[in-house]
């Protein structure tokens, strides 16, 4: 994952990719990592810091997904329930089983959604992670110490699928890398290569050279999320929309909130939707929230008016109702649905496959749980399109990079790449030094995600290899001065470039915590 190599390799290609794959978020890494596990040649290209969009703004969940089940759509999350096994199998040291209590505040709610349950572990078979149980009111309280108790009946126990969906999706781009991907950020398509009416590459500058080439495909995947609708014009103007853009906010809370390995399920919100607070990282993360978007943002925000709906609905069911000053960060995501009619809460997450015309694949939709399950679909599409040479699917039980069934340390999420950076504090022990008190990371993540993780600003560094920003924006800011000098002398970066980091990421927090 050494960036100028990859970039070098990338310009200097004479023969035509066999896939080019636009996007760099869950998708495109999942369609790299099956062709490339398939001996095909891979080149990804994503226009800003890989998973810059959706792809690290989610709810943490693998998840097969219970509101899904009460909405009928039995199909989805069967294939959900498979593929949050298979995820769970081939990266432990990233996706780990979660407890969740559901509370029930009428006695009748308890054998509903404990039937409702019930049936989510049927569906689950031997993928299941734990079997639900319902329970009474003071074990809801065990679980759950900080639960609003006056009218609590009993609960509901199940279990499901927690991860750090940007740790996860560095190490997919690492295992698309370790079988000869060859992957670029801040790398824009600005345009479509086209040869006797069909797309046969694509127009590329790279944003911190400004070097433009064009890169030859045999088929062009276009995997940019909710902005596939933008590649899809590039090769007919008059395209009509497929996508209908949804936003989910999130908000990040002190741990005293949830002190508890457990995390809440809140069956019924105003809007249809349900509402998770979870342990995440040493905090309480509470989310997500549906609203409909005429269009897609480069940078969502979440609003004031979203977080104070999160606020007051998680309020009804904790025993201390959390304030606008309670809140360390916000963070919100753009989900691609796939239009169908009807309102955003009640678009199915499935995902769509669509040969736009010879030459370009559109692969769009679907959710975080799913993405193996949809590459494995796309590239199988891709090889007809692209006449490869055919052969088997093997991601089922491809193990991830960084693949460690102990995940139990401070460095544990690095999986077996933990004793690399470990190598780091041996060489420099300043290394070793937190960046600060409330947040659990130490200079060597630093010079590891620029090292290895191609990490090329302190954002990337603080939003998307950490997760500290996303965690308590305030604490990122403190830090941001010794990240900021850690990466520019491992980039060779002067003072004027942290100093344009320092405002750069001095705005971005500025939008995580006072929102618009």
């Amino acid at each position: 994952m050494n960036r100028d190599l990859m970039l070098r390799r990338a310009v200097e290609r004479q023969q035509p990719w066999d896939l080019v794959v636009v996007g760099g978020g869950a998708t495109g890494a999942g369609v790299a990592v099956d062709a490339a596990a398939r001996g095909y040649e891979v080149l990804l290209l994503e226009r800003g810091d890989f998973g810059c969009g959706t792809s690290s703004r989610s709810t943490k969940l693998v998840h097969g997904g219970v509101r899904y089940l009460r909405q009928g759509h039995i199909s989805l999350v069967l294939e959900a329930l498979r593929e949050r096994g298979r995820l769970r199998r081939n990266a432990p040291h990233v996706v780990h089983d979660l407890e969740f209590v559901l509370p029930c505040y009428r006695r009748r709610d308890v054998l509903m959604y404990g039937i409702g349950l019930k049936a989510y572990d049927l569906l689950a078979g031997r993928n299941r992670f734990g079997r639900s149980v319902m329970v009474l009111p003071a074990e809801v309280v065990r679980r759950l110490p900080t639960i609003r108790t006056k009218g609590l009946r009993g609960g509901v126990v199940y279990h499901d699928g927690q991860f750090d969906d940007s740790r996860l999706l560095i190490h997919l781009l690492m295992t698309a890398a370790d079988r000869g991907a060859c992957l670029l950020n801040y790398a824009t398509v600005t345009g479509l290569v086209r040869s006797n009416n069909a797309v046969t590459g694509v127009h590329v500058r790279d944003a911190e050279s400004g070097t433009e080439f064009v890169a030859a495909a045999r088929v062009v995947v276009n995997a940019a999320g909710p902005f596939c609708d933008e590649i899809r014009q590039m090769a007919n103007p008059s395209a009509q929309p497929m996508l209908a853009a949804s936003q989910g906010s999130h908000v990040v809370l002190d741990r005293s909130f949830l002190p508890t390995h457990a995390a809440l399920l809140i069956p019924e919100t105003p809007d249809g939707r349900v509402l998770f607070a979870i342990p995440w990282h040493g905090q309480t993360l509470i989310g997500t929230t549906d609203v409909a978007l005429s269009s897609a943002p480069v940078e969502p925000h979440a609003t004031e008016t979203e977080i104070a709906f999160i606020l007051e609905t998680a309020g009804r069911y904790l025993a201390r109702q959390p304030r606008r000053e309670d809140v360390l960060s916000t963070f919100a995501g753009i989900r691609p649905l796939v239009k169908s009619g009807g309102n955003t809460a009640a678009m199915s997450r499935d995902h769509a496959l669509r040969v736009e015309m010879p030459g370009l694949l559109t692969i769009t939709g679907g959710k975080w749980t799913t993405y193996r399950s949809m590459a494995e679909g796309c590239v199988n599409e891709a090889a007809k399109l692209a006449k490869l040479p055919r052969r088997r699917c093997s991601t089922e039980e491809l193990r991830l990079h960084g693949y460690h069934a102990d995940a139990s340390d401070s460095l544990g999420i690095y999986g077996s790449d933990a004793s690399e950076i470990r190598k780091l504090i041996l060489a420099d022990p300043s290394l070793a030094t937190p960046l600060h008190s409330a947040l659990p990371y130490c200079g060597a993540e630093v010079v590891w995600a620029v090292q290895s993780e191609m990490a090329r600003t302190v954002a990337d560094v603080l939003t998307r290899r950490m997760r500290a920003l996303f965690l308590n924006s305030r604490a990122s800011v403190e830090m941001a001065p010794r990240v900021a000098e850690l990466m520019a002398r491992e980039l060779g970066r002067d003072s004027q470039w942290i100093a344009e980091q320092l405002r750069a990421v001095d705005a971005l927090a500025n939008h995580v915590t006072e929102s618009r």
